[in-house]
């Protein structure tokens, strides 16, 4: 098939890059000269394990291609897939003038039918939007269709590869069958792609992760409650996720979540209820509870060092909002360093990927080093913000002798209590005991 994908941030580029590793000739849009240029030229935008092998692959082989002219870039397609930004505006709502001023052009445009389905996360109600403003110019028939994405960042490329399912919202006979026959490659296995109505699919997605972020946020409080009560959180984890209505996954405490999904789409599916006048009480508690907890710690930190930061010195391992990315939006590594900063204390920060995005957020306030350990040099304490694997394994004496205070929080409990014990290490995790060097 000849496809078109319109925006090449992450959603973008990592559909229009696993499409024309089926065999489609995809041709990527961006208003961002400078940007399609480097992709056009072999360089890769973003990090996603596993996608620039194949997007080299298929920039090599002519299947894959980006261009800044709209014009150009539909020319020809058979489906249009809609991947653009939607930011939360300063009342959560999702913004969609992105998609809709793409929608007016798009009307202005097509010369032939063709599908256009909405990629990215949008409220109830876009595609009907998307509809009504191609209609306005269109003088050819036209599908609108919602297929909300499911990427882990990190894992993006095998969850698109070989999805749990693919979820597809339409009302159009003819846009189903072209739906069916774009996926089929994907779901060779037997997982099923899911039609449903446009609404139906536009609300699976934003009920999906909401689902998620509370599970989160529940196991958080859970962790808290047990720091009061003398309970371990590893115990009580295993012990639910071991039940097969609960399962195993999303159940790990830790300094909340953060990222481009999870926030935003709770905080906007909040609005949309707020809009419909229902009031989803527990979203707005999971807001409340992952706001706080992205900052727990430092009650932690000011309670071992009795409310006296200012000048001390803490290593950050971690940067990210979780492993295998270099996003830092919403990560809690930066709640956490902001609050360092007002107190007064130095930040001296490792982090495989994210680096140079942090860098441009802090400048010198904070000193940036390429090796975790180097990272740790003259530091007081460490501060362990994200899961990457490389902070598993460690040398808890190199720790030890080079922290002068000899202290760890750790805000993902990295570290079974058993190994730590006897390092001569203060150890302080979420939900667990503390163990004193």
């Amino acid at each position: 098939m000849k496809i078109s994908v319109i925006g090449t941030g992450y959603v973008g580029l990592v559909t229009g890059t696993c499409f024309a590793e089926t065999g489609n000739t995809v041709t990527c849009v961006d208003i961002d000269q400078k940007k399609v240029d480097s992709l056009n030229s072999g360089q890769i935008t973003i990090y996603e394990p596993g996608l620039e092998v194949i997007f080299e692959r298929n920039l090599r082989q002519h299947r894959l291609a980006f261009t800044t002219n709209l014009e150009t870039g539909i020319r020809d397609a058979e489906i249009i897939f809609l991947a653009l930004p939607t930011p939360p505006g300063e009342d959560g709502a999702a913004d969609l003038r992105y998609v809709l001023n793409v929608a007016d052009e798009l009307g202005k445009l097509l010369t032939h039918y063709v599908v256009v389905v909405d990629k990215s996360t949008v409220p109830v109600g876009t595609a009907d939007k998307v509809r009504q403003r191609i209609a306005i110019h269109a003088k050819v028939d036209f599908d609108v269709v919602s297929n909300p994405e499911f990427l882990r960042e990190g894992v993006a490329v095998e969850d698109f590869m070989k999805p749990d399912r693919v979820v597809v919202g339409t009302s159009s006979d003819r846009a189903r069958k072209v739906m069916e026959s774009l996926y089929a490659p994907f779901v060779r296995q037997g997982n099923p792609i899911i039609f449903m109505d446009e609404r139906s699919a536009e609300l699976t997605k934003y009920a999906a992760n909401s689902f998620l972020a509370t599970k989160i946020s529940f196991m958080n409080e859970i962790a808290n409650l047990c720091e009061l009560v003398g309970a371990d959180v590893d115990s009580v984890r295993k012990g639910i996720g071991t039940d097969s209505r609960i399962g195993k996954r999303f159940l790990f405490p830790g300094i909340g979540y953060g990222g481009s999904c999870f926030p935003k789409d709770v905080q906007a599916l909040v609005k949309s209820s707020v809009d419909v006048q229902y009031d989803f009480r527990i979203l707005k508690a999971v807001m409340d509870v992952n706001t706080d907890q992205k900052t727990r710690l430092m009650q932690t930190i000011r309670q071992h060092y009795a409310q006296a930061i200012q000048g001390k010195t803490f290593a950050f391992w971690g940067l990210s909002f979780k492993p295998h990315t270099d996003d830092i939006r919403e990560a809690p590594a930066l709640y956490n360093i902001d609050a360092l900063l007002a107190a007064g204390a130095h930040i001296q920060a490792h982090d495989p990927e994210a680096m140079d995005h942090v860098k441009k957020m802090y400048g010198t306030r904070v000193q940036f080093h390429d090796d975790p350990y180097q990272a740790l040099e003259n530091a007081d304490a460490l501060f362990i913000a994200t899961e990457w694997p490389e902070f598993r394994s460690v040398d808890f004496m190199r720790i030890k002798n080079t922290l002068r205070d000899r202290v760890i929080f750790d805000g993902r409990n990295l570290y079974d209590l058993s190994t730590i014990k006897g390092q001569g290490l203060t150890y302080y995790s979420i939900g667990r005991e503390v163990v004193h060097g």
